[in-house]
């Protein structure tokens, strides 16, 4: 993306120059008010519509996965431009160039670069058209509040305000400093009069857009740090909230698909025959490594598709398991070229270190699945040599132009039409599923619109996985219980590491990874590398306190800088799970901290092993530092789902490869944990006044560590590999 970025700005500059850039920023713009303007509103910087009726319209560029984002949204917009509440709309921004997230865009750089300053001074028009060029309309990485409304949804907001108070004070004869504004209305306490913002809009739009305008201070906050009740919740109650899966069209046809059993594989001969003779079932069409299956109805379609033989391919990776995967990451740290390191300090002389104890351990982690709970479904229609498709993906934008390369056709001739999405974690982004594709390359073959569904089965042995991963660490061990130095090699296909800080006070310590690359799809996943990165770390840092003789808790405080944020979240979690006190018999208490998304999140983790051994989470104390919460209630949901999916993941889940295939299908042998199991939550946030931080995603790296933590107080076994299930039972 970094490389990306700079050779487009460069193209720009050497074919146009500046005023190419700024000429092709003003036509996205353009567009954008052409699609949301009207003669009953009125368009501001892309994103708002301020109606003539007061209605305030915000086009975020976020999908809704049920994260609760678009709210948070809408209190920031509200906040910033004193709209009233009961007239604000969130709406989903139309998937086209002019909507291109470019606020995200400049908040990935500066993290991937590392050069924040820099970013941040390179002009708006040019990122905005490396967001256009890049199709950047993404929902992931915890950037909805962070990001857009940080760095675009506010500023918007407040900009506006200032124009409507221009246009007022013009409108008023007096000075704009004596204007104030509140619930949609500019008023002038002086002489009682006010105008409403709807009056105003048609002129004020008028204005140009000031991206440096003062935003408002905590102090004065209205919205943001309020828990407005969801705008999404009344209508996914009442069944009015409409999903991929419930697209209906007149004359509609329903497809599903059968893959490549091996990842890799090709599609080499099928008869469809055995299809075609039940009922119902009206075409099959061979696709590069799948075949689809077109029927009036879904199961005639599914019954079609699994009375079909196909042949495919292994793509050569017939070969490829589980265990071989581990034993080529081993290999590669054995032959100690690393891809990526990053760290301080001279850690080899740190290890050599006189009268210093050597501490290693060998972790391991399997692929893992979304197991998200509405399965893919899209519709497509192709009519008059136009495409419309309709569902949720994470990244609208992507997915108009990944269809239209599909279907052979030019982007103004494809529409993709956003959906509420029932739960993705990362699975709907466009780049890592074949299912954007498959749609588009079936509908254009047919005269009627037809939804792609896959089963289930479908869905969980053709994932994009979290990587399967594994790691040796070791430390030096020196006198007062204090690392000399500390290494982790690290295997798996891409490094992660600056998405995932270390944060603990050492005189040398590094990380080094070794890419290792196989057949299966891997890609995005909720919290991307914290989990791995923060197992890892805090898995090991708790088996060096036991070595040391040393609590967990104040081993690490010892590792934190006085003053820290990373401190100040360790004592108040030690202090709010209630650290050192007495357990009942048959429980451990588990420790672990993680920062991700620049959001500091603690564990304390009370759990208990059941009578085959598994364990039992009882409770979880997490205390966050994401800087200023926007909506707390909602805030406090995404940690505790964080924190489910992460015990999840801990005890049960594993994706396993054999023969290059993989051996899970459903929940029957890919188990989520259940509603009986799930602990206790107690969160609580604290209000640092850091830089905003995540929340959909870094309540779950602390998860698993805790727990393997709690488990070793508790029995006195390590676990060092993932899944837990009984690893921890006594002997």
């Amino acid at each position: 993306m970094i490389r990306r970025t700079f050779l487009i700005g460069g193209a720009a500059v050497v074919g146009g120059g500046i005023f190419a850039v700024k000429w092709a920023d003003g036509a996205a713009q353009a567009d954008a008010a052409a699609r949301t303007d009207g003669k009953d509103g009125h368009n501001f910087a892309t994103w708002l519509r301020i109606g003539e009726d007061d209605r305030v319209t915000l086009y975020s560029p976020h999908t809704d996965l049920g994260q609760g984002s678009n709210t948070a949204l809408g209190q920031m917009l509200a906040e910033e431009l004193d709209a009233d509440w009961a007239k604000v709309e969130i709406l989903a921004a139309p998937a086209e160039s002019a909507f291109a997230n470019v606020a995200l865009g400049r908040g990935f750089l500066a993290e991937m670069t590392g050069a924040p300053g820099i970013v941040n001074s390179l002009p708006t028009s040019l990122l905005s058209m490396v967001a256009r060029s890049m199709n950047l309309q993404i929902t992931g990485g915890s950037s909805a509040l962070r990001f857009t409304g940080q760095r675009s949804v506010r500023v918007i907001g407040a900009s506006t305000r200032q124009a409507l108070v221009k246009t007022a004070a013009a409108r008023l004869g007096v000075p704009a400093a004596e204007l104030t504004t509140a619930n949609s209305k500019v008023v002038h306490a002086k002489s009682g009069r006010s105008l409403r913002y709807g009056e105003l809009a048609a002129e004020a739009a008028g204005y140009s857009f000031d991206a440096g305008v003062a935003l408002k201070s905590a102090k004065d906050f209205r919205f943001i740090g309020k828990s407005v009740p969801r705008i999404d919740i009344p209508a996914k109650v009442n069944g009015t909230a409409q999903y991929g899966m419930d697209v209906i069209k007149p004359g509609m046809r329903v497809a599903t698909v059968i893959a490549a059993p091996v990842r890799g594989g090709k599609l080499e001969s099928v008869d469809p025959a055995p299809a075609m003779a039940v009922a119902g079932v009206e075409k099959v069409i061979k696709l590069d490594g799948a075949v689809a299956v077109v029927a009036k109805g879904y199961w005639q379609a599914l019954k079609g598709a699994r009375a079909l033989s196909p042949k495919f391919s292994d793509g050569g990776n017939g070969g490829i398991s589980s265990e071989a995967i581990f034993t080529e990451q081993a290999q590669l740290r054995a032959a100690n070229k690393p891809d990526a390191t990053l760290g301080d300090g001279d850690v080899a002389a740190g290890l050599a270190t006189r009268d210093a104890r050597i501490i290693k351990a060998d972790y391991r982690l399997p692929f893992l699945h979304h197991a998200m709970m509405e399965p893919f479904a899209l519709t497509a229609h192709f009519k008059d040599g136009k495409l419309d498709i309709w569902g949720g993906m994470q990244d609208p934008l992507a997915s108009k132009m990944q269809a239209a390369k599909a279907a052979g056709l030019a982007a103004d001739k494809v529409t993709f039409h956003p959906m509420l999405i029932g739960g993705s974690f990362g699975r709907r982004l466009p780049m890592y599923t074949e299912i954007v594709e498959q749609v588009a390359q079936v509908a254009v073959q047919l005269p009627h619109p037809v939804k792609l569904i896959w089963a289930r089965e479908e869905e969980v042995t053709q994932g994009a996985y979290r990587p399967q991963s594994s790691a040796s660490v070791k430390a030096a061990l020196g006198k007062g219980g204090k690392v000399a130095a500390l290494q982790y090699d690290f295997a798996q296909p891409e490094d992660g590491l600056k998405e995932v800080p270390f944060f603990y006070d050492m005189p040398a310590a590094e990380r080094r990874h070794f890419k290792q690359v196989s057949n299966q799809t891997v890609g995005a996943w909720r919290s991307v590398n914290a989990t791995q990165h923060g197992f890892y770390t805090e898995s090991f840092m708790d088996e060096l306190a036991a070595a040391a003789g040393v609590d967990p808790v104040e081993f690490r405080r010892r590792h934190l800088k006085p003053g820290s944020r990373h401190r100040a979240v360790l004592e108040e979690a030690a202090r709010r799970g209630g650290w050192g006190t007495p357990l009942p018999a048959g429980v451990g208490r588990g420790f672990a901290m993680v920062e991700s998304f620049n959001t500091i999140v603690a564990h304390v983790t009370e759990a208990m092993l059941k009578d085959d051994g598994t364990p039992k989470v009882l409770k979880v104390t997490a205390v966050v530092d994401c800087g200023t919460v926007v909506n707390p209630r909602n805030g406090e949901a995404q940690i505790m789902g964080g924190i489910v999916m992460g015990l999840s993941t801990a005890i049960g889940e594993s994706i396993t490869l054999d023969k290059g295939m993989v051996q899970q299908s459903n929940f029957s042998d890919y188990p989520v944990l259940k509603l009986a199991d799930v602990p206790a939550v107690d969160v609580h946030f604290i209000a640092s006044g850091h830089d905003m931080g995540g929340l959909g995603e870094p309540g779950l790296p602390p998860a698993a560590p805790a727990l393997a933590n709690a488990l070793f107080a508790l029995t006195g076994k390590r676990v060092r590999q993932l899944p837990i299930g009984d690893q921890a039972k006594p002997a």
